[in-house]
């Protein structure tokens, strides 16, 4: 037995790349565990609670009936309630039938993907970008086509780009993120409008992930749906409204998918978590608490970017929107992924190397995230300033 056993191989995508901001996440923890002091600027997680509302209305459900499966397209009342908050967001009218709840954006991503996607299926997505995307198609059997992004074009994608990346080799999708991990930056009004009408236009399904609405500091961003009911619109509880760990997000997608998003959930996830479910409707009507929250993040955003550029890291991303700065560093290395694992045992701040987010040129750059609280950024600055003059 163990002789066959010793012959037994695992699928491909078992060799699945690590999402490094976790690994290091992993590594900083068992750090403090051993007694050390971190400043964890790694992993994209507000420090700040869910709501008092959120929390209330778990709490009540937890008092009354059994909590059970929903139907796999979630609750309708939150399915309604997402839809009004498209109306009094944005503007834009969306049928509650055309949304899901799903276990997350991620599960929403795989529900999405499957859907959408045969494997061998092409899906450009910006470079420097969320790494679990590629990650994700590799295990899909799908195909990353990489559009650049960098400082000559405001690290935002553009409908040209889109474009000839279609004509060099024909797209099935485009996947964007706006304001973007890890960069921050946010695409225009009309950038949106006309890289939706290329979509449309040339037959490339088009995903818009929106994860980080509401976090935005000087202009609100933009939906993909006010520019067409194509687009597959992808979002979450976890960042604005602080339920990272609660795992519920949702879809909203064209009029013919939410059949088939309904049969895959149906054996994939059953439903999203019906406690989850439950607690998300109210977070719509916590926004002051959620405003304070981000106050403080902008409070974060300036401490850094007043203080980065003092320490040499002065080419920074646009930090439009979202929590992350990312910085180029290569006047101090051509290797991210050592440098932050010198600045996490060295400087105890848990960073996370440009190379999750661009396998090209990422060894050049890290993120910092600046969810956590106002004492953490400071103290990251003065232990940056004399990791760095060492």
């Amino acid at each position: 037995m163990n002789q066959k056993a010793h012959h037994l191989k695992t699928a491909r995508r078992a060799a699945i790349a690590p999402f490094i901001a976790m690994d290091v996440k992993r590594e900083a923890t068992l750090m403090e565990q051993a007694g050390g002091t971190i400043v964890h600027m790694e992993v994209g997680e507000p420090s700040a609670p869910p709501p008092r509302r959120v929390r209330e209305a778990a709490l009540a459900a937890l008092g009354g009936q059994p909590v059970g499966y929903t139907d796999a397209l979630g609750l309708m009342s939150l399915r309604e309630r997402i839809a009004r908050h498209y109306q009094e967001t944005y503007g834009v009218a969306v049928d509650p039938a055309r949304v899901a709840a799903t276990t997350g954006s991620s599960g929403g991503f795989v529900m999405a993907f499957l859907a959408l996607f045969d494997p061998g299926a092409r899906v450009a997505i910006q470079n420097p970008g969320y790494p679990a995307y590629r990650n994700i198609f590799g295990a899909l059997g799908l195909e990353a086509v990489d559009l650049p992004v960098d400082c000559s074009n405001g690290f935002a994608v553009t409908a040209a780009a889109v474009e000839a990346a279609d004509e060099a080799r024909k797209l099935d999708g485009l996947l964007l993120m706006s304001p973007a991990n890890p960069t921050g930056a946010m695409q225009s009004a009309d950038s949106l409008r006309e890289i939706a009408a290329v979509c449309d236009r040339r037959g490339i399904w088009f995903i818009s992930d929106e994860i980080y609405h509401g976090l935005t500091y000087d202009r609100p961003a933009q939906t993909a749906a006010a520019f067409t009911d194509r687009a597959i619109i992808v979002n979450s509880f976890s960042k604005y409204y602080c339920m990272t760990g609660w795992r519920i997000g949702w879809l909203v997608v064209p009029p013919e998918l939410p059949r088939v998003i309904e049969r895959l959930q149906q054996s994939l996830a059953i439903s999203a978590p019906t406690l989850s479910q439950i607690a998300a409707q109210a977070a719509f009507d916590a926004n002051d608490e959620l405003e304070a929250v981000k106050a403080g993040y902008r409070r974060n955003r300036d401490l850094l970017l007043d203080g980065l550029p003092a320490l040499g890291l002065d080419e920074l991303a646009p930090a439009d929107g979202a929590f992350y700065l990312y910085a180029d560093v290569s006047r101090f290395t051509d290797d991210s992924t050592r440098f932050c694992r010198d600045l996490l045992h060295r400087a105890g701040i848990a960073a996370t190397p440009g190379v999750d987010f661009d396998p090209h040129r990422g060894s050049r750059a890290l993120r910092l995230s600046y969810a956590g609280a106002e004492a953490d950024m400071i103290e990251a600055l003065k232990r940056l300033k004399d990791f760095l003059r060492r």
